[in-house]
């Protein structure tokens, strides 16, 4: 266990976490809503620290990002836990499980060392939610950054600023953030602040870091045109036209039995996006090149074609540390370096 970096001391033992949005108080011998934290004490432990529950390599478009590193791959890492609990959870298994504090420990520098022996070009925290994981994700980005190796996560960016600022000075320049509904959204997170994640996201972008952001539309649960309009709207306006804008199909899963999104309402949703100004729109989880494509928003050219979470195209100029449409001229928002020639293995 490491003590938490993050947290205040209140009366009788009481703790509270500073790390999420959900600012857990805590007792003594109690665990904050993510599992991970405890209070020994009077003081707060990560329990979860490095108790990692999957380890391997994927593409960095499969976060999905896919203005970061294109055609890299990264060391995905993730641990037990969460603090949203969506009922839809592809990864129920280990968003709903709890460490023990037996499991096995795989320190940062260990890590690291495995993402270089595999040739990924840096670490990804996923699968759940990697804030709970918080002292540890710290710890392995600045060794990643150390090695030359950059750091991403995807998350619900449900941070507090203190927590958000701290990743960003580890290493951390890569954020999939997934927006999960609107106020007033019936049946799931309802006690959530969703206006919080794109707070969390225009800071994010203001530290200097890569965003994109990922809505995932699910069926008679966000997907109202109330719902939509109020992200695409914030996204716009908080966080601007050039961040990428990721429209997911839902197909049922754990908890939640609604039929997977149709296609046509992710298309309204898409055109909708455009008419407001998003320039770099993409339909996932359709399993269509067509729509997870980049094309010039000035001209329209085709950029960058993806199949199966690979580049499969790219043609972009790349002067001066920077990438343009080599028609137009335009510069595109990507951080990183394109990883030519490099294939991935299912």
């Amino acid at each position: 266990m490491r003590e938490a970096r993050l947290y205040g001391v209140l009366e009788s033992g009481w703790v509270r976490c500073l790390t999420c949005e959900r600012l857990c108080r805590i007792s003594e011998g109690r665990r904050g809503a993510c599992g991970n934290y405890i209070n020994l004490g009077g003081r707060l432990y990560h329990l979860g620290y490095g108790r990692l529950s999957a380890i391997e390599s994927r593409p960095i478009e499969i976060k999905p990002l896919f203005h970061y590193w294109p055609n890299s791959t990264a060391l995905t890492y993730s641990s037990w836990g969460c603090n949203f609990y969506c009922p839809w959870c592809q990864n129920h298994h280990l968003s709903f499980t709890h460490p023990t504090g037996s499991e096995p420990v795989i320190e940062p520098a260990r890590l690291v060392d495995m993402a270089v022996s595999r040739g990924d070009e840096g670490l990804s925290a996923s699968f759940n939610e990697p804030t709970v994981n918080f002292d540890y994700l710290l710890d392995a980005s600045e060794e990643a950054k150390r090695r030359g190796l950059y750091s991403m996560v995807v998350t619900n960016m449900y941070l507090t600023e203190k927590a958000l600022k701290a990743l960003v000075e580890a290493g951390v320049d890569g954020f999939s953030a997934d927006i999960k509904g609107c106020p007033g959204m019936r049946g799931a997170l309802v006690g959530v602040d969703h206006s919080r994640i794109f707070r969390s996201a225009k800071l994010a972008l203001d530290l200097g870091a890569h965003v994109e952001m990922v809505y995932l539309v699910i069926t008679n649960t966000n997907d109202s045109e109330e719902c939509y309009e109020w992200i695409l709207k914030n996204h716009v306006d908080m966080l601007g036209p050039e961040v990428p804008l990721h429209v997911n199909r839902y197909y049922p899963a754990h908890r939640w039995r609604e039929p997977p999104t149709p296609l046509e309402k992710l298309l309204r949703i898409r055109d909708r996006a455009r008419e407001l100004g998003v320039e770099y729109i993409y339909v996932g989880n359709v399993g269509s090149s067509k729509y997870e494509s980049t094309y010039c928003p000035n001209c329209g050219k085709l950029l960058i074609a993806r199949s199966n979470y690979r580049v499969t195209y790219f043609n972009l100029d790349h002067v001066g540390g920077r990438y343009r449409c080599p028609k137009c001229g335009k510069e595109m928002p990507i951080r990183g370096r394109y990883v030519e020639g490099k294939r991935y293995w299912w």
